[in-house]
């Protein structure tokens, strides 16, 4: 047997023999360093790179269910996915026992949640529901716990089918199907021990024990009410890691593209001295003490895209403690920050989403590319502009003054243009009633409208 060894070479002179044409290098004994991109791989990420923008241009839902599928086991990723999905006009419909597979699937021109990405259900019970299926789809609680035994599909795998709305078709009473379940499942047992034993009902006798009617004979409990949309969404959350049937914040995901532009999820790719409005929802709360004994907090903020850590540091808690509440929806003011390879969010101020108002004005589009008009606009909503009023431009708010109150945006509508435009910061207004007089003063058609519409 040969014994490879090996020793150090010291440093070693390196020549360039031209990186643009061969993608190689040179070293001064003669041997070829040929770990850099040759032509040849160039070539097959290109190729790779056009086939994957074509198949997304010609068949998104197909490209996207596929997209999904690769990622099922990372919940942030696939929320990000579904992110892009909604960006696309792509619904993605929560999953169904009678017609989810394993992954994600195209269906026409949306896409089915795949039984995959959900907790506490692991490959076996996936398997043997797929199987079953194959006999015909599930009537009710009571046909898939008779179909399917506690070895192949156990309570806890039962319960995740019915807290994450796959079990809604056949009873879309969540709160009812949970206080069913116990019974259900020991009548399924019962019944498949009468079965083994030759002990079948009636229904069984006359062979029809497929029949709907066999399974009227399940036993059931006193109706319920059904959960709470709230705690229906709670249950999605933990057991899929994020909302499918809805989102808290999609009662102002149109009005958050024009308020709040940044995504949480482009966080980490965003530039540091970047400010940023975000629309966001609380998701835990980590309360902390300096060691001078001041209050702070480390937030988890999550919007339709993904989550980011934020940190509430004592100057600023002290003003927004009140607001600090799990689930709560608020309008977030900040800064990126990055340390030790983790990039968090520094909270300025904060505000709840039902007490968010914006300034709406119309413009034609000559008034739109009119400096001049512009300059009358600015004046208009900020006669004195150095009171006040810290954020002159985008990038400068919060950096001398983050206490400043004008935090009231102004959104363009612009004749001909189907989407609104939020003019820059340096037009923020401290009181959208006074902002409003001013502006119709001044000639302008103007408004003020809330972000949450009741």
């Amino acid at each position: 047997m040969k014994i490879l060894s090996r020793k150090s070479l010291g440093v070693q002179c390196v020549f360039d023999i031209g990186l643009e044409k061969d993608h190689n290098f040179l070293l001064d004994q003669g041997y070829i360093a040929s770990n850099c991109f040759n032509k040849s791989h160039s070539v097959a990420y290109g190729y790779v790179t056009y086939q994957t923008a074509y198949l997304k241009a010609n068949y998104p839902v197909e490209y996207m269910a596929a997209l999904l599928s690769s990622v099922s086991g990372d919940q942030d990723k696939v929320q990000r996915y579904i992110a892009n999905c909604r960006s696309m006009n792509i619904q993605v419909l929560p999953p169904d026992v009678n017609s989810s597979g394993e992954d994600f699937t195209p269906r026409g021109l949306q896409i089915l949640f795949g039984l995959a990405a959900i907790k506490n259900l692991g490959a076996g019970p996936i398997a043997a529901i797929l199987e079953a299926r194959k006999d015909g789809v599930f009537t009710s609680l009571a046909d898939l716990c008779s179909r399917l035994d506690s070895r192949s599909l156990n309570k806890k795998a039962l319960e995740a089918l019915i807290q994450t709305g796959a079990l809604d078709l056949l009873e879309p009473n969540r709160h009812q199907l949970m206080n069913d379940l116990d019974i259900t499942m020991e009548w399924a047992s019962r019944r498949a021990k009468e079965q083994a034993s030759g002990q079948g009902n009636i229904f069984d006798f006359f062979g029809e024990s497929s029949n709907t009617k066999t399974f009227d004979t399940a036993p059931t409990t006193t109706r319920v009410q059904d959960y709470s949309s709230q705690e229906k969404l709670r249950m999605e959350k933990e057991l899929l890691g994020f909302y499918i049937s809805d989102h808290p914040l999609s009662v102002v995901s149109r009005s958050a593209k024009v308020m709040a532009p940044i995504n949480l999820c482009d966080i980490p790719e965003s530039s540091e001295t970047k400010i940023v409005t975000a629309i966001a929802l609380i998701l835990d709360i980590k309360a902390v003490t300096t060691k001078k004994g001041d209050q702070m907090a480390i937030l988890q903020l999550e919007d339709l895209t993904g989550s980011t850590e934020a940190v509430v540091f004592p100057k600023t808690f002290d003003k927004v403690k009140h607001l600090l509440e799990k689930d709560k929806r608020l309008m977030v003011w900040g800064k990126i920050d990055r340390r030790d390879e983790q990039t968090q969010l520094i909270i300025d101020d904060m505000q709840p989403i039902e007490s968010v108002r914006m300034v709406r004005v119309e413009l034609t589009r000559e008034q739109a590319s009119d400096r001049q008009v512009l300059q009358q606009l600015k004046t208009a909503l900020n006669p004195n502009p150095s009171y006040g009023n810290s954020h002159q431009g985008n990038s400068s708010y919060g950096r001398n003054e983050p206490e400043s109150s004008n935090k009231i945006p102004v959104i363009a509508a612009i004749e001909y243009m189907p989407k609104l435009v939020r003019l820059g910061n340096q037009f923020w207004v401290q009181d959208e009633e006074t902002a409003v007089k001013a502006l119709q003063k001044a000639g302008f058609k103007a408004t003020y409208d809330s972000l949450v519409t009741k």
